[in-house]
Formats: structure tokens, sequence, C-alpha cells
């Protein structure tokens, strides 16, 4: 993993520009499910599973985008200087928790069958488990973070011998790769709720799913672009 400010300014701009490029895919995606559930036709929406496809291929293309450069400066991917405020503060492992899945579901889609309620249900104990799991884990590394600048500290007063330093180094290198191995099982455990919900759901349910997921996204970045001027402008 890269460590110069030179890589970390790069992965800033260039996954900035990325994600910025992304959201208006996201902007026009919203536009395409919102059409699509517009035309009442159970029957047509049922025949734009091409439409399904291309969002889901739109999320990977985050994901990946986002590993590649977390492999270079995973820090960054922990409070990202490419989020507002409110985004961050909305943070779990350098994503969204995966548990607020189901609060969009049952927000967007309002009849089930027995058979889906069960096993969404199911899906629901897993991802809480798991969610549980990591954030543990993920407790235990900002413990290790936050003794960091306590031992570079030492190391800047001049106290620190070389097998300190040596120590220092193995420190910081483990704890990035604690870092980058809890941000990928996150990612993972984000990418398999969708997919288990997914399969629970009809196409028209998927639709409204995808949809409600892509205006929550979209609202918090304008509500945190709108109070970060409002700070600005104070």
């Amino acid at each position: 993993m890269a460590d110069g400010n030179g890589s970390t300014s790069s992965i800033v701009e260039n996954f900035g520009a990325f994600f910025n490029g992304w959201l208006v895919r996201q902007e026009r995606f919203l536009e395409q499910l919102v059409q699509a559930l517009r035309s009442q036709d159970e029957e047509e929406i049922e025949r734009r599973g091409d439409l399904i496809q291309e969002v889901l291929s739109h999320y990977d293309q985050y994901s990946a985008e986002k590993f590649k450069a977390a492999r270079e400066q995973v820090l960054l991917f922990y409070s990202p200087p490419w989020l507002t405020s409110f985004e961050k503060a909305q943070l779990w492992v350098g994503g969204f928790k995966p548990f607020i899945l189901f609060k969009i579901l049952t927000n967007s889609v309002t009849e089930f069958t027995p058979e889906q309620e069960q096993a969404i249900e199911r899906v629901k104990c897993e991802t809480r488990k798991e969610e549980r799991e990591l954030t543990q884990a993920s407790a235990a590394i900002q413990e290790s973070l936050a003794a960091l600048p306590l031992l570079n500290l030492v190391r800047r007063c001049g106290r620190a011998v070389d097998g300190e330093e040596l120590e220092l180094e193995s420190a910081v290198r483990k704890l990035k790769e604690d870092m980058l191995r809890a941000l990928e099982s996150a990612d993972k455990l984000r990418g398999s709720t969708v997919r288990k919900l997914l399969q629970t759901l009809s196409p028209v349910q998927t639709v409204k799913f995808l949809a409600a997921s892509a205006e929550f996204q979209l609202a918090v970045r304008k509500w945190g672009l709108q109070k970060d001027q409002e700070r600005a402008a104070t």
C-alpha cells in the first residue's frame, strides 16, 4: 500500500472525480427507474431486466473502483474527503450500514407474500449477526488507530530507537492491513445483503427498492452539500 502524499492527493483527486461522475449516472438511473414505475404496466417493468442489470453493474463498478483505490490508501475510505460532513457521519466501516437496506425496503415495498416475509427475516438475522461482528472488529481497529499519534509523537521527540521505529512501522502496516480486510468484509456484506434481498423480490418490487435506495443516497448527498455550504457561509 502506498503512503506518500503524492499518492494520497492523486487518489483523492481521481476517486473524487470518479465518484462525482458516478453520482451523475446514479441520478440518470434513478430517472429511468422512476419512469419505469410510472408506466403502471407490470409486464413492461418485468421486461426491463436490462435496466435492473445496468443498475447493479453500476454499483459493482463503484465497489471495484473503491477497493482498487483502498488498496493504495485505505485510511482515506474511513473518512473520505470527497464526502460531505453529513455523509461521513453516517459511515460504518467505509460505507453504509447494511441494516439500513431493510428500512429502505419496508418503506418502498408494502406488499410481501408470507414466503417473502420469511426469507427477508432470515436475511435480516444473518445481516444483523455479521454486522455486529464487524462492528466489534472495527472498534478494535479504532482503538489501535487512536494509539498511533502517541507512538508517532514519541518517535518525533527522538526517544525512539531503531527497534521501536521498526515496531511502529510494523504496527502501522498491520493496522492498514486490518482496515483493508474490514473494509473488504463490510463491502461484501453490503453486496451480499442486496443480492439476497433481490432474490426474494419480484421485478416490480426490485425496481421500487432500487429506486428508493438511489433516492435515499442522493437525498443524503444533497442535504450534506447544503449543510456544508451553510457552515462555510457563517
